[in-house]
């Protein structure tokens, strides 16, 4: 009797354990990520999307004359897959054939940061985390700017961060310490890159060395701006433009600025030796390490624009090289609601860091095929310098 008691109340028991283990698959609205028990940060509609452009593949065999290399800081797959999501099932970015991935760890941290990352991409070899423009050692490194300098090209750097941060700063700086702002500002004096565009412009004329370096370019021929209307006023010329205290407003605050600078650099750069640019879609990251989809998702569709128009011009040039990348993976994100008919999301941030997730790598242009597969991050610059020789 004891024993069919114990055998029933097993059966009960695992009967009840059944009954919940049913009730949980079937309601997962109980998980907390898909019951509506969102902060506002963590939806977004768009109620108007964006057109977006259609190019045809150039010729792989032509010759490369000029690269645009554009990253999104933070951006992984699915910033972007929200980013499709919300415009309604379109990207600029569907545009690309050639599509491989990024393994972005720095040499001393499995998570990078920008850095280090950046790094790796500007200079082609891995580095510690918080170095700039320097190997493991602290010594100089050769960026992709640099080398394009070496060989006559004109050259860019379009941000809307700080253009002394971490991403630009390692297309055209050198220190073991991301945070010596004012030491990383004051290099750009004798960089001799034709087109500067950011913010950051308290580390130019409010130094406590008592330096005006906004002065010190004037003097050696570059012309001053800080306002969308002096920019689109340069016909020619080296340019710096200084946009911002530090980093530059909300890109719906802000304006099309980054956009706008991105054309004109490719305007005033383009020539018959050719050219390097580095645009960077800077606050991508910075709202998804505050985990506001909304936001993030707004500077995403800049980016995307500034892709479309980087794309065209691509397109009719037939010898301009386009890689489209990002330095790490920003705020854990997951997309775990939505209707690309209705351009909604739902979404949850699992950090307000860092992850080692692969980022994307899209390559558009002549040999572009050569970025297809996986790589280390800093392939992708190799690779980049073996094609401009």
């Amino acid at each position: 009797m004891i024993h069919m008691r114990r055998v029933v109340f097993i059966v009960f028991a695992a009967f009840l354990g059944f009954s919940a283990w049913a009730q949980e698959d079937q309601g997962r609205d109980l998980s907390k990520y898909a019951n509506d028990q969102f902060r506002s940060d963590d939806k977004y509609t768009v109620e108007t999307p964006y057109e977006t452009v259609t190019v045809a593949p150039v010729n792989p065999e032509n010759e490369i004359k000029n690269v645009i290399f554009i990253i999104g800081d933070g951006t992984g797959m699915t910033q972007i897959s929200t980013g499709w999501v919300l415009n309604g099932g379109h990207l600029n970015l569907d545009n690309f054939k050639n599509v491989g991935y990024s393994r972005t760890t720095c040499t001393d941290r499995l998570i990078t940061d920008s850095s280090a990352g950046g790094t790796a991409l500007a200079c082609g070899q891995k580095t510690k985390y918080g170095y700039i423009g320097v190997d493991e050692e602290g010594k100089p490194l050769q960026s992709l700017l640099h080398y394009a300098q070496e060989k006559g090209m004109k050259t860019g750097v379009t941000v809307s961060c700080r253009i002394n941060d971490a991403t630009p700063a390692d297309f055209v700086c050198h220190s073991l310490d991301r945070h010596e702002e004012a030491n990383i500002a004051a290099q750009y004096v004798d960089s001799k890159v034709d087109f500067l565009c950011g913010g950051g412009r308290k580390f130019w004329d409010e130094r406590e060395d008592g330096r005006n370096l906004i002065e010190e370019m004037e003097s050696r021929g570059y012309t001053f701006v800080d306002s969308r209307e002096q920019l689109a006023a340069v016909e020619s010329g080296k340019v710096v433009g200084l946009f911002a205290p530090l980093d530059m407003p909300p890109v719906l605050d802000r304006g099309p600025i980054l956009e706008e600078s991105a054309v004109k650099a490719i305007d005033l750069l383009d020539n018959e030796k050719g050219f390097f640019l580095m645009i960077e879609g800077s606050q991508i990251d910075d709202w998804a390490h505050r985990n506001k989809v909304g936001y993030m998702a707004e500077e995403l569709f800049e980016f995307d624009r500034i892709i479309g128009k980087v794309l065209k011009w691509a397109e009719q040039d037939g010898h301009t090289l386009v890689i489209v990348t990002a330095d790490h993976c920003t705020g854990g994100l997951t997309l775990v609601k939505g209707s690309v008919e209705e351009r909604t999301v739902r979404v949850h941030f699992s950090t307000k860091g860092h992850n080692d997730i692969y980022v994307p790598v899209f390559a558009y242009g002549p040999h572009s095929e050569l970025f297809n597969g996986l790589h280390e991050n800093a392939e992708i610059s190799r690779i980049v310098r073996s094609l401009m020789r």
